[in-house]
């Protein structure tokens, strides 16, 4: 748990100055349920990761894939590259293990014999589905449950959250 009163008692990184100390703990409480949610959110991957056998690009790979697919995109090794931020070495070995395990199949690119296409198989659809599409589904019910307003307030706060990663620590 982050609360600045235990951990910097004398105020030298976090300043309390001019906060209750009922909005301080509110924030602790905030924060705390940031971290929870984190180690939620870690607990469904890894669970999706060991469903599927696959690790985190594996995943992250597959996913690309199937909204590629569901949205008529050609999805080319040179694509899953660029998204994934990888090598295409990198990503020759990737497609290997994926189709080595039978989650996904090359076919010949429609329009350049140079390239391959890149489909998921039904199964490892329906896997995903069954998997991760759940978990997707219900995050967007609680989300669906607030109010336009609500949302907005947290979609500012989690952006300014994110911000801060991006910001020097020195």
């Amino acid at each position: 748990m982050f609360d600045p009163r235990v951990l910097d008692p004398g105020q030298e990184v976090v300043s309390l100055e001019g906060i209750s100390a009922a909005d301080i703990d509110q924030v602790v409480e905030l924060l705390q349920a940031l971290r929870l949610w984190r180690e939620a959110e870690e607990r469904m991957s890894e669970a999706s990761r060991r469903y599927m056998k696959l690790g985190d690009t594996d995943m992250r790979a597959l996913r690309f894939i199937i909204v590629g697919q569901q949205n008529g995109a050609l999805v080319t090794p040179g694509s899953i590259a660029a998204h994934l931020g990888i090598s295409t070495a990198s990503t020759t070995k990737l497609l290997d293990r994926l189709a080595a395990a039978g989650h996904i199949r090359r076919l010949p690119h429609p329009s350049d014999r140079r390239s391959v296409i890149v489909e998921v198989l039904d199964e490892t659809r329906r896997a995903a589905r069954d998997s991760i599409g759940r978990s997707h589904a219900r995050r967007f019910d609680v989300a669906a449950r607030l109010t336009g307003e609500q949302r907005d307030v947290i979609i500012r706060f989690l952006r300014d959250l994110a911000a801060t990663a991006d910001e020097p620590t020195g």
